[in-house]
C-alpha cells in the first residue's frame, strides 16, 4: 500500500517554476517573508541600541542608582 502525495506533481512543477522565475533573494519571495527576514530583525536590533544607550547615559549620570 502506497501513501498518495500532499500535492499533485503537476502543482509542485507548476509552483518549483514560479518561484525559480522570481529574481530576488530566497528567503524574500513569500508574501509576508520581508515581515520576517527584515522588520523584526530591525526592531530587535533598534530596541537593542536604544536601551544600550540608555544604560550608558544613566550610568555616566549616575541615574537609577539603588541607595
Amino acid at each position: 500500500m502506497t501513501e498518495s502525495p500532499f500535492r499533485p506533481r503537476e502543482k509542485l512543477i507548476e509552483r518549483q517554476k514560479f518561484f525559480q522565475s522570481i529574481h530576488k533573494h530566497t528567503y524574500l519571495k513569500g508574501p509576508y517573508d520581508k515581515i520576517t527576514s527584515v522588520a523584526i530583525p530591525a526592531a530587535l536590533a533598534a530596541t537593542a541600541t536604544f536601551m544600550i544607550a540608555r544604560g550608558i547615559y544613566n550610568m555616566s549620570h549616575g541615574i537609577g542608582k539603588k541607595e
